[in-house]
């Protein structure tokens, strides 16, 4: 019955199928190592037509109080929701801060800074001690080489592109392989792992 009842207040909150998008959201919150309750405030206040406040979430996903203000705290930390204050009302609302696209580039940013960033320091580090280590094999060094210059790559192509205007990036995005087509074949060919 309890169970019946959080449903209820969820889909009352969001409708049936914005209930469905919250628990989703969750659970992908989950496999990409955000705490689920974490990760359904987010979506619950992504949804929400109005500003919601600490109890209403709590009600809303039957989660504890305690929770809620945990989880707040990690959101404003990532930098996706932020306080708004109802006129009336002394308690701290929340609303997702920017629109879905700015919400999506915040979320690449911050796992940028703490997963790939932490990693490239790693990386350096290795690769800085390997040249006089004697006891790491040659193949583990050749391959920790080049990770580092793919977690590079990538973490240097992320932040050029974040820096296109919004139009520009979207046209990108949604040329999808065809941009393969303005690679100069001679890049193509310098860039190709030798056997």
């Amino acid at each position: 019955m309890a169970q019946e009842n959080a449903g209820d207040a969820l889909s009352g909150a969001v409708g049936a199928l914005g209930a469905r998008f919250v628990l989703h959201w969750g659970e992908m919150g989950a496999r990409w190592g955000v705490n689920r309750t974490v990760a359904q405030i987010h979506a619950l206040i992504y949804l929400a037509s109005r500003p919601l406040h600490a109890e209403e979430i709590s009600e809303t996903l039957t989660v504890a109080r305690s929770n809620v203000s945990t989880s707040l705290k990690e959101l404003q930390a990532w930098g996706l929701v932020s306080i708004a204050h109802v006129m009336g009302d002394r308690r701290d609302h929340f609303v997702i801060r920017g629109d879905t696209w700015s919400m999506l580039t915040t979320i690449m940013e911050e796992r940028k800074r703490r997963e790939l960033e932490p990693t490239l320091s790693l990386l350096r580090q290795c690769v800085i001690e390997l040249e006089s280590d004697r006891e790491t094999p040659a193949e583990a060094k050749t391959r920790i080489g080049e990770m580092l210059n793919f977690v590079s790559t990538l973490a240097e192509w992320f932040d050029q592109v974040k820096t296109l205007p919004r139009p520009t990036l979207i046209a990108l995005l949604k040329m999808g392989t065809k941009i393969a087509q303005l690679v100069p074949k001679s890049v193509v060919r310098r860039l190709q792992p030798r056997s």
